[in-house]
């Protein structure tokens, strides 16, 4: 069942004198579509995320736009727009490679002759929503209420039906309607509770917060490559440690890795918490300087728990059986593969990161010549050096190979960075390349919001 709301509410209107949005900061491309749909009669909305940011002073990284306007109807005033989606049918208006979403209102309830059952599974979630509506239904059927704010290119006012204005003031994230249903509706909404809490710095409103332990067990029924997806954009985002804390707070990290959730609470000395805030620290500094990073390190990092989990003594030892390493790589990744969907282009490299790792336990010139010359050494190195941070390796151990990398001619040096593209839809998951970073080589975006 659909969560009940009211059929008839009175927006705030703020006019232009009253909030901090100018068409200045909005893209051209967008800009466009917004004008071209107002020109030939329909509504034209700035929504979601690009007026959420602009409202706080940050700059977005996509613009959506929300109309009256059909799928088809915007696909007729655009030559260069394509139709994308079953579950939710949207218009990709293309302009290089930036991309303008544009999307149909969508209604709270179904037509006459149409059946909540035809969209909605027994457990409340949405399967299916191309049911078009009113703005109104469009904004109360949003998840928060930051993100159901629209700015009117009619007018240049922001319409707010969810009160999401004075969310944002107060710095809180509050779900539209009872939280209970809304997280049946989409589960992968409290792991977006988490990504906007930790990237906004914003408080999780208490009712919002409330139900997420005892629900959190819905994530198992999400297909494990859309987990993927999101967990990309979870840790991918320059707020990695923030969101790992929070995941953890709530009881959702367990239902991304759970082998390695039973690792750390089993941890008493805590230094596999040590070891993947060192790994999300990396992360973000990286991210936010606006270098390229590859999902195939920080996956690895954030497994690598519930390998060492299976070793004698919770370690990888000196001269280490190595079938039995062998063996808890396996069963770790293949375990993980089943709750979230990782593409072998990651996960080949981060078998090869972890199958270097007891490689390094030895003081053997000969022996690190021959290292330094795998094509995964520079990714290998790294994650060595975070194992000696959190206390997970040998410090003389991994002192040695710091002495000997920096001072060595073989050793290969760290792959230049190269800056992401700005601006526009992003692809998601990016690509491996040859991952020889910690992480560095191959930029791989985080996809959007």
């Amino acid at each position: 069942m659909s969560d009940p709301q009211p059929q008839s509410i009175e927006p705030a209107i703020i006019p232009r004198d009253q909030h901090v949005i100018s068409r200045s900061q909005i893209s051209d491309k967008a800009l466009t579509v917004l004008y071209r749909l107002k020109s030939a009669g329909y509504g034209a909305y700035l929504v979601g995320g690009g007026v959420r940011d602009l409202s706080l002073g940050r700059e977005p990284k996509d613009f959506d736009v929300a109309t009256d306007a059909t799928p088809d109807e915007v696909k007729a005033l655009f030559r260069n727009c394509r139709l994308i989606g079953r579950r939710f049918r949207l218009a990709h208006v293309h302009w290089g490679p930036e991309i303008i979403e544009v999307a149909t209102f969508r209604a709270l309830t179904p037509p006459d002759g149409d059946t909540d059952s035809d969209r909605v599974t027994e457990d409340g979630m949405i399967v299916r929503d191309n049911v078009y509506g009113t703005i109104e239904e469009d904004a109360l059927r949003r998840d928060f209420t930051i993100n159901a704010l629209y700015y009117n290119i009619a007018d240049f006012t922001v319409v707010d039906y969810a009160g999401g204005m004075e969310d944002i003031k107060a710095g809180r994230l509050r779900l539209i309607g009872d939280p209970a249903v809304r997280y049946r509706e989409d589960p992968v909404r409290m792991l977006r509770a988490v990504r906007f809490a930790a990237k906004l710095g914003f408080a999780i409103d208490t009712a919002t917060a409330e139900p997420i332990p005892w629900m959190a067990e819905l994530l198992d029924d999400i297909p494990p490559a859309r987990l993927f997806d999101e967990v990309l954009k979870l840790f991918m985002a320059g707020q990695g440690v923030e969101t790992f804390e929070t995941l953890r707070q709530h009881g959702l990290f367990r239902y991304l890795f759970p082998a390695s959730d039973t690792a750390l609470d089993d941890d008493e000395h805590g230094q596999f918490v040590t070891f993947i805030a060192r790994a999300l620290e990396s992360t973000d500094k990286r991210v936010n300087e606006e270098r390229p990073v590859t999902p195939a390190f920080l996956f690895a990092a954030l497994i690598w728990p519930a390998i060492l989990a299976q070793l004698p003594g919770g370690r990888l030892q000196s001269q280490i059986n190595r079938e039995l390493f062998e063996q808890a790589v396996t069963e770790a990744l293949e375990r993980q593969l089943r709750q979230v969907a990782i593409p072998k282009r990651f996960s080949q490299p981060m078998r090869e990161i972890w199958a270097l790792q007891p490689r390094f336990d030895t003081r053997s010139e000969k022996k690190a010549k021959r290292l330094f010359a795998h094509p995964r050494f520079r990714a290998a190195y790294d994650f060595l050096l975070l194992r000696g941070e959190a206390g997970l390796a040998d410090k003389a151990l991994v002192e040695w190979w710091r002495e000997y990398t920096t001072s060595s001619p073989d050793a290969p040096p760290p792959t230049p960075a190269r800056r992401r593209r700005r601006g526009g839809k992003r692809r998601r998951g990016g690509h491996a390349g040859d991952a020889n970073a910690a992480p560095s080589d191959s930029a791989v975006e985080s996809g959007g919001e």
